[in-house]
C-alpha cells in the first residue's frame, strides 16, 4: 500500500493533481482545499496518501496533512460516503468546520458539500457525533481562559449534560454574535436556544 509520496507536481486538475516521483506519475484525487495548498507545477510536494483498492481500480487519495486523512477515513466508514463525496465535504468544509458541524448537529452546513442531502447529514451527524472529539483538526481548537465568561457558560452546558464539541460549537457561534462583554446569563440563554435547533 502506498503511505505517502514525494515528488514534482506534473499537473493540477480539478478534483485531482498527478505527482512525477522518479518518471512514474501517480494519479492523485484530492479535495479543493489540498490541491489550492499545492506549489505551482513543477515543484515538489509531498502528499500522505489513502490507498484503496478494488477489483477494477487501484485509487490514490492525497492529503496535505493528518487531520485531513484522518476525517477522509472516519467518513467513509458512514453508509453511503464513499471516497468521492467524503472528498466533497472536506472541499466544502474545514477540518474544524466539519467537527463543529457534526459536534453541533448542524445539518445545514454539511448539505453545503456536493452529493449530500439532509438524509445523509443526519445520519453523518448521528454516527460520528460521539467520535469527533477524538479526532485532530488542522486549525486552532477553540481554547477557553480559564475564569472567563466563556469558561463559566461552557461549564454550566457541559453539566447540563451536553457534550463538550457540540457545547463547544455553540458557545463559539454564541459570542462570535454577542461579542467580548457578553454577559453569562445572555450567552448561556442563547447557547441553550442554538443546542435546541
Amino acid at each position: 500500500m502506498i503511505a505517502l509520496l514525494t515528488g514534482r507536481i506534473d499537473q493540477v486538475e480539478e478534483g485531482s493533481c498527478i505527482i512525477d516521483v522518479n518518471g512514474v506519475g501517480y494519479l492523485v484525487a484530492a479535495s479543493s482545499r489540498t490541491l489550492a495548498a499545492l506549489p505551482a507545477p513543477p515543484a515538489i510536494a509531498r502528499l500522505l496518501i489513502e490507498t484503496q483498492v478494488r477489483e477494477d481500480a487501484i485509487q490514490l487519495f492525497g492529503f496535505l496533512d493528518a487531520a485531513e486523512r484522518g476525517w477522509f477515513r472516519l467518513l467513509t466508514t458512514v453508509q453511503g460516503v464513499g471516497a468521492k463525496v467524503a472528498l466533497s465535504l472536506l472541499s466544502a468544509l474545514s477540518t474544524a468546520e466539519l467537527a463543529r458541524a457534526i459536534g453541533a448537529g448542524e445539518q445545514a452546513s454539511l448539505t453545503r458539500a456536493a452529493g449530500v442531502g439532509a438524509r445523509l447529514a443526519a445520519r453523518l451527524i448521528t454516527e460520528l457525533r460521539d467520535k469527533v472529539g477524538a479526532l485532530p483538526t488542522a486549525s486552532t481548537p477553540f481554547i477557553v481562559p480559564a475564569g472567563s465568561v466563556a469558561d463559566d457558560v461552557l461549564s454550566a452546558l457541559l453539566n447540563l449534560g451536553y457534550k463538550r464539541p457540540e457545547a463547544q460549537g455553540a458557545l463559539a457561534r454564541v459570542l462570535d454574535r454577542l461579542g467580548p462583554g457578553a454577559s453569562i446569563d445572555a450567552a448561556i440563554r442563547d447557547c441553550l436556544k442554538e443546542l435546541a435547533r
